[in-house]
């Protein structure tokens, strides 16, 4: 399946950590990345999933496909600036969401609009708000519980 990977365009070295583990564990298990295709935790998503041998998918906001991180396969130039943060939970079929600000949590927002399964690890905490109720945002501890979370609910909505 695909899996779009949300997060942060500039972010720490222990969430890059965390995004690299989150693409192996994806690739390492067949599913492809989707992401923003640009830095910080989309690059290194995509690395992560590159180096388990996995398939990248880098939806971008400009119009130009060699923006993309080195480590995107297939770059979809849209031309829409933070308008794509649309496309990139509509074109996984589950959306893992990392540490990031206000462009992850429309993110967020858009999953639940689209009714993916979203899995939250070190993500935006909606708890005081019970949004991870309606938005049926579960969170995890560690990148391969987010995929076994993600493979749960996609077997279960099938």
């Amino acid at each position: 399946m695909r899996v779009s990977v949300i997060g942060g365009g500039t972010i720490s070295e222990t969430a890059a950590n965390r995004a690299e583990a989150v693409g192996r564990e994806l690739a390492t298990r067949g599913h492809t990345v989707v992401c923003g295709g640009r830095g910080g935790t989309m690059a290194a998503v995509c690395r992560g999933a590159n180096d388990a041998g996995g398939t990248t998918i880098g939806i971008l906001p400009g119009e130009h496909r060699e923006d993309a991180n080195e480590f995107v396969d297939i770059a979809i130039a849209t031309g829409l600036g933070h308008a794509r943060n649309a496309l990139v939970p509509l074109n996984g079929d589950a959306v893992i969401a990392l540490a990031g600000g206000v462009g992850t949590l429309s993110e967020i927002g858009f999953a639940g609009i689209y009714d993916r399964p979203i899995v939250g690890l070190e993500t935006h905490d909606f708890s005081p708000f019970e949004a991870d109720r309606d938005l049926g945002l579960e969170t995890v501890e560690t990148p391969a519980e987010a995929v076994d979370a993600i493979e749960a609910a996609v077997a279960q909505s099938r």
